[in-house]
């Protein structure tokens, strides 16, 4: 039955993704007449990248550094996207946080826990390509960016085999991003705001990438704001505009479980259109349908919040998740989709989940974060109890039901495993019990697109008619496929963002990421 049920779900993904290929094909024929490339330009630039995310950026600095002429536009009114509002978690295997707890980890083990999170639909090469890259990747960070990372603290999402997780002393991805802007401009490069892209300009005979059309001064989003010109990009256009979380229409085609109502972590630019511009000049894109929902949200707050910081770093590594029930009803640190299903199916008979731990399993999150748990009661995303029992009443659960959830955990820390679906168990785990607790509620929101632009290792753009890499295009970040298949694993997104985005900077002026 398990088989089948295998077969069914790969056989599903192909035909999703096969039919957004076929009608990238279909599409493909109907644009790039001779007539739609500019007999002159109103701007000339060795490269374009567009978007201002941890990828565009990484991309731009190589590409300048290594003497070329960039432009970076960027639609909407501040350059980041989701990047600067991202939770600021790195995979890092072999940094010295790691090497700090004493944790056993390789480059191998990422690699596998990537591609069984991914049901190994990701493009094996492409996996390896970022992972061997990964050490150096956080040292590029700390020794090029100065990004400050916190010095002690290493972090477990679901998914991974062990802590790996490096994350930034203000706790978001503005901590990179901020960075990154700060080298652009030392290399005399100013992102273009408001600049949004309209077309991709391909020719039709030679089935080069030559430039971009875009509006300027455009006002999101309204697309016929701004005004018209025409940018070259002799060199390539580098498509880092991330994912189309936020577009309700066309995330629902792709997977109708995505409803409108259904919130989203993401900012409000993080939409579709150039993801249909490149269907539309015959890009190669592949498990669009691919969409991940991330389960540690709290529905008292809009977007990504802060309660899923509790949720993720304290009680999912330290504490117990529960059903209105009182009971578990998923391993805490199994990978985002395994979870976020769970909590949906949770949902679906009428009952809500619940993340729970004391103070002393919020340790860790509170000398990354000093002061995270008064400041996250006060905001109401957080509930504090003295008792257990005094918890379980306030959601509505069976305190002694309860108490046996918590007394189970207690159990596998003793023993040092955790026969419920084998979640890890980290040495500073520490039993529950004594209070304060706490307790969050979690449901999930609409968060990453694990599908894009097929590429080459490297980030050169596939042709879907010729499986072929396009003169011009590349690709890297979210905008592009292969590194997480069906499933990302927390923590891989900044990761796979900076190396797929300075391998393309790199590739550009001739050098090997």
């Amino acid at each position: 039955m398990a088989d089948m049920q295998r077969r069914n779900f790969l056989r599903n993904a192909s035909l999703g993704s096969a039919a957004f290929a076929a009608a990238s094909i279909v599409n493909a024929g109907q644009v790039g007449s001779a007539c739609d490339i500019p007999t002159s330009w109103d701007e000339e630039f060795d490269v374009v990248v567009i978007g201002t995310g941890f990828a565009g950026l990484a991309a731009a600095i190589e590409a300048k550094q290594g003497g070329l002429s960039v432009a970076v536009l960027e639609k909407m009114p501040t350059p980041g996207g989701n990047s600067i509002i991202n939770g600021g978690k790195m995979s890092a295997t072999g940094c010295p946080q790691q090497k700090l707890h004493k944790i056993e980890d390789s480059v191998d083990q990422w690699i596998d826990d990537t591609l069984k999170a991914g049901s190994y639909m990701n493009d094996m090469a492409k996996v390896r390509f970022v992972g061997e890259r990964m050490l150096s990747n956080y040292e590029w960070t700390v020794n090029d960016l100065k990004v400050q990372w916190q010095p002690e603290a290493i972090s477990q999402d679901g998914g991974h085999a062990v802590p790996r997780s490096v994350t930034t002393k203000i706790g978001s991805g503005a901590g990179i991003v901020q960075q990154e802007l700060a080298k652009l401009a030392e290399l005399g490069v100013k992102p273009r705001l408001r600049c949004y892209v309209e077309r991709l300009i391909r020719d039709p005979k030679t089935g080069e990438m030559l430039g971009v059309q875009v509006r300027e001064g455009y006002r999101f989003p309204k697309a016929t704001s701004g005004k018209v010109k025409t940018i070259r990009a002799k060199r390539a256009v580098v498509a880092a505009w991330g994912g189309f979380g936020a577009d309700t229409a066309f995330r629902a085609q792709h997977d109708p479980r995505l409803k409108p109502e259904l919130q989203t972590t993401n900012q409000p630019g993080a939409t579709g259109e150039l993801w249909r511009e490149a269907a539309a000049v015959g890009v190669s894109l592949v498990q669009v349908d691919w969409i991940q929902c991330y389960p540690c949200n709290s529905p008292r707050e809009k977007g990504m919040g802060i309660a899923w910081q509790f949720s993720q770093n304290a009680a999912a590594q330290f504490g117990v998740w529960v059903s209105s029930e009182g009971k578990r009803f998923i391993n805490e640190l199994a990978n985002r989709k395994v979870r976020a299903d769970a909590i949906f199916e949770l949902q679906s008979k009428g009952l809500r989940a619940w993340a729970i731990t004391n103070e002393a399993g919020c340790a860790s999150l509170e000398q990354a974060r000093p002061g995270y748990l008064k400041h996250a009661v006060e905001l109401g995303v957080l509930d504090r109890y003295d008792s257990l029992e005094a918890l379980a009443k306030g959601i509505g659960v069976d305190p002694k039901t309860l108490q046996a959830s918590v007394d189970e955990v207690n159990e596998t820390i003793r023993k040092g495993n955790d026969p419920y679906q084998g979640r890890y168990i980290d040495k500073e785990f520490k039993e529950m019990k004594q209070g304060p607790w706490f307790v969050a509620e979690m449901s999930p929101k609409v968060h990453h697109c694990m599908g894009g632009i097929k590429t080459t290792p490297e980030g050169q753009a596939i042709d879907v008619r010729t499986d072929k890499p396009i003169k011009g295009l590349w690709a890297c970040g979210e905008a592009s496929a292969g590194t997480h298949g069906a499933v990302r694993l927390g923590c891989n997104a900044i990761l796979d963002c900076l190396v797929t985005g300075r391998a393309v900077g790199l590739a550009l002026v001739g050098k090997k990421a």
